[in-house]
């Protein structure tokens, strides 16, 4: 399985836990869960290039 790949389930996955149990998505979502999630998405373009950085 390639490097990116895994990267890539771990951030679908903590999206899911985060629409599940931290209701990111949610009609109420303040500014910090809001934040949780660009961070979120922050770290895996970060795992993301080193990820393929690496395989090449």
């Amino acid at each position: 399985m390639n490097l990116s790949t895994i990267v890539t389930i771990i951030y679908a996955v903590g999206i899911i836990i985060g629409a599940l149990f931290l209701d990111i998505w949610g009609a109420e979502t303040s500014l910090s869960k809001a934040m949780a999630g660009v961070a979120w998405t922050v770290l895996f373009l970060i795992a993301l290039f080193y990820a393929e950085k690496k395989d090449i």
